[in-house]
């Protein structure tokens, strides 16, 4: 299967992110670049990445590392927005949990937040399913980089 070797994040236009935002995308991006399966059905190679919104659509813009166009497709946010909500709900929860509650505490919280990222991942992976094929680890990635996208946006 072909592999992820660059992801750029077109933001422009967005506000500014947080210092807590950009690391959770330096983050996600490094992981992503370093480990993650992301196929197109009749490429074999290695990929780059654009992800951005436009016109109120998740755009993925695939090229070759020469810039040749492999894929280009817009995904509706719609079946993002409440996953993505309940996301930034319980990341907030849990960054004023570290501040001031117990780790068993802590740790519940947690568990809850991994498990909404990975329905996010879930839903990414239905969304791209008959576009890319990506494991579920590359969906969670990528998933990171759409809540980034969306604090933005």
């Amino acid at each position: 299967m072909s592999r992820l070797v660059n992801v750029t994040i077109d933001d422009s236009g967005l506000p500014a992110p947080t210092p807590e935002i950009e690391q959770e995308r330096r983050v996600a991006i490094f992981d992503l670049t370093e480990d993650n399966s992301f196929g197109i059905a009749g490429h074999d190679g290695p990929l780059h990445l654009l992800l951005a919104i436009r016109e109120r659509r998740l755009v993925f813009d695939i090229t070759t590392p020469e810039g040749a166009k492999v894929a280009e497709f817009h995904l509706s946010l719609g079946p993002f927005r409440q996953v993505v909500k309940d996301y930034f709900q319980i990341c907030e929860s849990y960054f004023d949990a570290v501040k001031k509650l117990p780790p068993s505490q802590i740790e519940t919280i947690d568990m809850a937040r991994r498990g909404i990222h990975m329905e996010g991942a879930r839903v990414l992976q239905e969304r791209l399913d008959g576009k890319a094929e990506v494991d579920i680890d590359t969906a969670r990635r990528l998933f990171t980089l759409i809540c980034v996208l969306h604090f933005g946006g």
